[in-house]
């Protein structure tokens, strides 16, 4: 097998064929790190702008006390550590539903893998994000009904490209509510997400959260010479019950 190219794991899932491969591509000298589900490509360790705005986005809106953080889907790691490496982060919790990609950190076939699983705050939950956001004893099997002050979300393509249609249901007003239900007073969800922002979705947050922003993040795609672009949804929790209408904001970068 060529230097320049090497499958370091493969598994059948669920959900399709799963590839780990490194590659090294000559123009830009590095080994990039790439992870496909049948034909898709799911992540890149050449892109990982996004995953980090999605930690600072979301425990940005915190007061800075100590948080303890879901994170939805490990992949390479790159949202688990961009929350890990907030200051005020006090646990992350990784719910991964793909046995094999634990299994690759905890191996250290990702390059990521020795930091996080060496960081005695950072723990893998291996289980379905969406069947636990919508269960009552929410995502910690030692300590049910465990609240959370932040969940970050990184699985889907979009609310609307989803990996399985059974993901459908947690994008609608009452799967958005089960999961607020999880969250201390105050807390927040973000997502990610490869589209454009979606008014449907932004309305469906709403009924859920006191506050919703979509923030759009940029960064330099090298593959493509030029800039490419994600959304980034950070909803908040009221802190109480409040009878008046939930508040929607719109950042500055909203298009």
């Amino acid at each position: 097998m060529s230097r320049d190219f090497e499958e370091l794991d493969y598994r059948q899932t669920p959900l399709g064929d799963l590839f780990l491969r490194r590659r090294r591509i000559l123009s830009l000298g590095t080994d990039v790190y790439e992870v496909k589900l049948g034909e898709a490509f799911l992540m890149s360790s050449l892109f990982h702008a996004v995953e980090e705005a999605l930690a600072s986005l979301s425990l940005g809106e915190l007061n800075g006390e100590p948080c303890d953080v879901v994170v939805g889907g490990l992949g390479l790691g790159y949202t688990a550590r961009a929350a890990l490496q907030h200051s005020a982060a006090r646990s992350v919790l990784v719910v991964e539903a793909l046995d094999a990609v634990i299994e690759w950190h905890r191996r250290g076939l990702v390059p990521l893998g020795p930091e996080l699983t060496s960081d005695p705050r950072c723990r893998f939950l291996h289980g379905d994000f969406f069947a636990l956001a919508d269960s009552e004893n929410g995502f910690d099997f030692d300590q049910p009904c465990r609240r959370f002050h932040a969940v970050l979300l990184d699985i889907d393509h979009s609310p609307r490209d989803l990996l399985h249609a059974r993901h459908h249901s947690f994008y609608e007003p009452g799967g958005l509510c089960a999961l607020a239900a999880h969250l201390h007073p105050g807390g927040v969800f973000a997502l990610w997400s490869d589209e454009a922002p979606d008014e449907d979705f932004m309305r469906a947050l709403d009924v859920a959260f006191l506050t919703s922003r979509a923030h759009i993040v940029s960064f330099p795609n090298p593959l493509l010479e030029a800039e490419s672009a994600s959304t980034i949804y950070v909803a908040k929790k009221a802190f109480e019950k409040v009878d008046q209408p939930v508040r929607r904001m719109h950042g500055g970068d909203w298009r």
